[in-house]
């Protein structure tokens, strides 16, 4: 069961423990990994003093730049046999490349110590053509059918793998985070017929898939049967009643955490179920029910047994907070016993429910937990629920968003709005380390470290036992997401773009005051980070403040534009322009007073911010030199936070296997690589 390595580590390795120790080696002895992976953030390029790009990147490779594409240099970092320039191998051994002079030797060592240490992302299809119907693929783009069709391949194989092991069936699937439940759909429709439990936290997106499977005509359209006449009246009767009293609303309807459907059919509130097929069953009064230590429900929102094969998805709202899914597997229902047991259809007007509080639980589930680009812990819970849910035999998590991890070890930087907390007792919960967070196993959060890890915030414990454990920063995590190895000239040109047009805004928000100059300018790799990653600090003080740019329980203040219409980047001015419009408007969801932005930024012409980009003009290419090696040095990050969930799985007694492989292409979905556990 699984590949022959439970790592896809590099030839140059012998096995695992030989990579991961060299891999360990370099993520915590290497200054220039750990300054382009976590000690330098854009925002900081043009503000800082002396010059970050001159600071950190020796003389010779700055020359090497100037004089190459930037084409040429992403070939270099990532696509270019390196071994053409070792000098000892005289028949492939070149003295120019395209045209001019060769890469430096320490350039030259530092990529091949790089691409020594990512991770194989290579993935052999099992066939050509896609088992997902038309249908089944509605509402997807070509990425998404490309991750569901070979997942959904992946885990059908797996499932028989343990079954045959184990000698007992996998019963259910529970997808993480389930969102539209394309994932779900794919595997409960033929040629697969799984039953899914798809465990989603909002209740608009358990909707919206719910309407797709409408749509996929996996179940039917429920029948709706009224006197339009009289509907009509009523419509009219409201309408005039939310006129004359606009505070108040009309009848609401039936909430979706009272509904259970079957085959896409509503239920009453009375727990009567109708259906255009003359079939009827009861609500379990357990299944909607309240956790006292969470407050959050955790309730069967919909069971939709597919009309098309055998399969069925339970669709069970609910916020994953951990790996206890004990209120999740409670929630089970045995979908094979509706049809049969549950439903005395006496014609197709008059329908007779029967009881589904004792028939339709499962008794002795078996189940496995996958995930498709589940975001931050959810991985990790949903690793560690293999170990809390004795009826969980195995799992397979495909992870992404590294940014929303959390932090084990370390001061938290994650960017996460609901983790910002306004409350000083929450601010003091949300600074406790999170057990939930990264590093997961042991190996990594004992790891000696040769020096103090980089981007302490203030307050922090600097003892002996702190140089232990790999920490990776919010600044680092982000970057592990990029995937530079899909960059082509359009698209790489298109965000390089809008990176500078940000980091030269930055410089005008600090000449005209709005920010401070970064923390700490003669140490470009150490001070206080702001949940973003970067260090400079807004000067505005809020309401009840501690000072510039902290609220009143110590907090960063962060200035966050986020996403501007199109247009906005057709040049610098009107990217300016399209900024201070939006951080001025009342009721942005920017923290910082509008009023305090727009009085620093009066006055500013158009004239005076093309003068900044004529004056930036040449350090363009600096920042995407330096934005290319971030990313790139980023691959690095990517795998020890693998090779973090893979360590964890094997330090687990009651795990028998584990392994790590990719599922598709690398070019259709970087995030690629699926972590699995099998319990003993």
């Amino acid at each position: 069961m699984g590949p022959e390595s439970p790592l896809p580590f590099p030839a140059e390795f012998g096995s695992v423990d030989e990579y991961v120790n060299s891999l360990l080696e370099f993520t915590t002895s290497s200054w220039l990994l750990q300054t382009l992976c976590g000690g330098v953030h854009i925002l900081d390029f043009y503000t800082r003093t002396p010059d970050l790009y001159a600071a950190i990147l020796p003389k010779s490779w700055r020359t090497w730049f100037k004089a190459r594409d930037i084409m040429d240099i992403l070939d270099l970092l990532m696509r270019e046999d390196l071994s053409q320039f070792d000098a000892g191998k005289e028949q492939s051994y070149h003295s120019t490349w395209r045209g001019g002079v060769t890469p430096p030797d320490d350039l030259l060592q530092y990529l091949k110590d790089v691409r020594k240490h990512l991770l194989g992302r290579s993935f052999l299809p099992s066939s050509s053509q896609s088992k997902i119907a038309r249908h089944i693929a509605v509402g997807m783009k070509v990425k998404k059918v490309h991750e569901v069709d070979n997942f959904a391949r992946y885990v059908d194989q797996l499932t028989s793998e343990v079954a045959a092991a184990r000698n007992k069936e996998i019963t259910h699937l529970i997808d993480f985070g389930s969102g539209q439940n394309y994932l779900g759909r794919a595997l409960a429709a033929p040629p697969y017929s799984k039953h899914v439990i798809a465990v989603e936290s909002k209740s608009h997106n358990i909707e919206g898939a719910k309407n797709m499977d409408v749509l996929a005509k996996l179940v039917p359209k429920p029948l709706v049967m009224r006197n339009k006449k009289e509907y009509r009246a009523r419509l009219k009767k409201q309408k005039k009643a939310a006129k004359s009293e606009p505070n108040e609303s009309g009848p609401s309807p039936i909430p979706d955490h009272q509904r259970l459907e079957s085959g896409g059919n509503l239920c009453n509130l009375d727990g009567r179920k109708q259906t255009s097929a003359g079939e009827a069953v009861h609500l379990d009064d357990q299944t909607l029910e309240n956790s006292e230590a969470s407050q959050i429900r955790t309730a069967t929102t919909t069971l939709q047994v597919y009309t098309d094969g055998h399969g069925s998805v339970q669709y069970v709202e609910h916020r994953i907070r951990d790996g206890d899914l004990g209120a999740v597997i409670s929630q089970i229902l045995d979908s094979s016993q509706i049809e049969d047991n549950s439903v005395k259809a006496i014609s197709n007007d008059v329908e007779e429910a029967s009881n589904l509080n004792t028939m339709l639980k499962l008794a002795e589930p078996n189940l496995m937990v996958i995930s498709l680009h589940s975001c931050g812990n959810l991985v990790h819970h949903g690793l560690r629920s293999l170990l809390l849910n004795p009826s969980i035999s195995a799992v397979a998590m495909v992870g992404c968003c590294y940014n929303l991890v959390t932090e084990r070890l370390g001061p938290p930087t994650y960017k996460l709005p609901t983790l910002r907390p306004n409350h000083p007792r929450l601010f003091s919960t949300a600074n406790a380390f999170d057990p939930h967070g990264f590093p997961m196993s042991e190996r990594l959060a004992t790891y000696p470290l040769p020096r103090t890890p980089m981007f302490y915030a203030d307050g922090v414990d600097t003892s002996p036992e702190s140089s232990k454990g790999i920490r990776l920063n919010i600044t680092a995590r982000m970057m592990a997401v990029q995937a530079p190895q899909n960059w082509g000239p359009t698209d790489s040109e298109l965000f390089f773009t809008r990176h500078f047009y940000r980091a030269l805004l930055q410089r005008i928000f600090l000449d005209r005051g709005v920010v401070s100059a970064p923390v700490d300018p003669e140490d470009i790799v150490g001070g206080t980070v702001s949940a973003s990653g970067h260090t400079s600090k807004v000067t505005w003080t809020p309401p009840n403040g501690r000072g510039p740019g902290l609220s009143s329980n110590g907090s960063t203040t962060p200035l966050t534009i986020g996403t501007l219409r199109k247009f906005a980047y057709s040049d610098f001015v009107s990217y300016v322009r399209a900024a201070i419009e939006k951080l001025t408007t009342p009721n942005s969801f920017c923290e910082i007073d509008p009023e305090f932005i727009a009085e620093k930024m009066e006055g500013l012409t158009d004239d005076d911010i093309k003068g900044y980009e004529q004056k930036y003009k040449e350090k363009r290419k600096e920042l995407s030199v330096m934005w290319s090696l971030m990313a790139f040095s980023a691959g690095v990050v990517e795998a020890v936070i693998i090779t973090d969930r893979l360590l964890w799985l094997k330090e687990q007694k009651e795990v028998e296997e584990a392994w790590v492989e990719p599922v598709f292409e690398y070019s259709q979905s970087p995030r690629n690589l699926v972590v699995v556990g099998i319990k003993k």
